[in-house]
């Protein structure tokens, strides 16, 4: 049976490609975030680069009835090297900004007019997905470059990320009293997974 891809289908090649291109870019951004001791923004790449690899494997299987064929696409993919992290963390918000207003709008218009509202679905459920992560990588961003990274105006909550240590003040500790590791594994504990915020309001107030 011959088959035959329609535009959705090399759409969907393009984001599974997109996806994985992304997936190693924040890998390799982790690893130079922890060289530079860094490791909440190490840390935010991993966690974003894992999300990014969920992506590649939803597009990858909404190519199935494509299996044993060879797809062969055009497109268009990033290239972000810089020295600085501030830099690296601009582009990374550009292209999940890109994403997710021009190219998987785009995507599942297509999607729609070829009948596949499933990828159509999809590529407008992930691309709220890269808004958020757009978002995260732009307010990172800012505090880096605003030398606010481990500093607040108003009194916050610190949490370690290697032992869970929360820290009350405008500034996270140089090291950490429990673990001893140092100020690069602080994160303001709003911004930290599996949070409750009520918490940290009742640390600010303790």
């Amino acid at each position: 049976m011959i088959f035959t891809p329609t535009e959705t289908h090399l759409n969907l090649m393009r984001a599974f490609a997109g996806e994985s291109q992304a997936r190693n870019r924040y890998t390799i951004a982790a690893k130079k975030a922890k060289e530079k001791n860094l490791y909440v923004l190490e840390e935010v790449f991993l966690y974003t680069a894992d999300q990014e690899r969920a992506h590649a494997a939803v597009f990858y299987d909404l190519l199935q009835e494509a299996s044993g064929q060879t797809l062969t696409i055009d497109g268009g993919f990033p290239v972000d090297i810089d020295p600085a992290m501030s830099g690296i963390l601009q582009a990374a918000q550009r292209n999940e900004r890109a994403e997710a207003n021009d190219v998987y709008p785009a995507f599942a218009a297509q999607a729609d007019r070829d009948g596949n509202t499933r990828a159509a679905a999809v590529f407008r459920e992930i691309a709220k997905i890269e808004a958020v992560h757009a978002e995260r990588f732009g307010q990172f961003e800012t505090w880096l470059s605003g030398d606010a990274l481990f500093s607040n105006n108003a009194v916050c909550v610190w949490m370690c990320q290697n032992c869970g240590h929360l820290h009350t003040g405008t500034k996270a500790p140089n090291v950490c009293p429990v673990c001893l590791h140092e100020q690069g594994y602080f994160l303001r504990a709003e911004m930290a997974a599996y949070t409750n915020g009520v918490t940290y309001r009742q640390q600010v107030m303790a």
